[in-house]
């Protein structure tokens, strides 16, 4: 491990570190991860409720409606990470491949967390769309689902990957 970053880590557990520089505050590992992974839950959510509302509405299965929602939340997770890459004039295989490493982790165990979580409650995938149990079971699935995922986000951050590469590209 290189000394910056030992130094960096060990001061996790602040909220923010100023170097003795007098440069900017640099985010605390905790906190990078925190904002990675609701950036992550925000795509995921996108698209989990557009699936879970489309299968719900059209009375599609509960595998059916999941696989909707899997692939749904896959496509606005890369989508959410892409846009500020393309902003930044990054080529697009580029910003796809880092959206691709950045998300994948993180976006698979949202998902699969969300989803048990939402059979698990029952009758929670098949209420319907205007009851508090659809809605409150949702929104309790993704919380954990976020909370499953930040340890691994905080973990590829920690060790210069997943989307401590991406803020790397990010226009400011």
């Amino acid at each position: 491990m290189d000394p910056t970053h030992a130094h960096h880590v060990s001061h996790a557990h602040h909220a923010t570190h100023r170097p003795a520089t007098g440069a900017p505050a640099v985010p605390s590992l905790n906190r990078t991860a925190f904002s990675a992974t609701l950036h992550c839950l925000t795509g995921c959510a996108i698209g989990e409720i557009a699936g879970l509302v489309i299968g719900t509405a059209l009375g599609l299965g509960n595998l059916e409606t999941i696989a909707l929602a899997v692939a749904l939340a896959f496509v606005s997770g890369y989508a959410l990470t892409l846009l500020p890459l393309l902003r930044a004039k990054l080529p697009v295989v580029a910003a796809l491949k880092l959206a691709f490493l950045a998300d994948t982790a993180s976006i698979a165990i949202m998902e699969i967390v969300d989803n048990l979580v939402m059979l698990a409650i029952p009758g929670a995938m098949d209420a319907p769309l205007d009851s508090a149990l659809f809605w409150g079971s949702l929104a309790f699935s993704l919380a954990v689902a976020g909370a499953a995922a930040f340890p691994v986000v905080r973990w590829l951050i920690a060790r210069g990957k997943g989307h401590a590469v991406v803020h790397a590209h990010h226009a400011h």
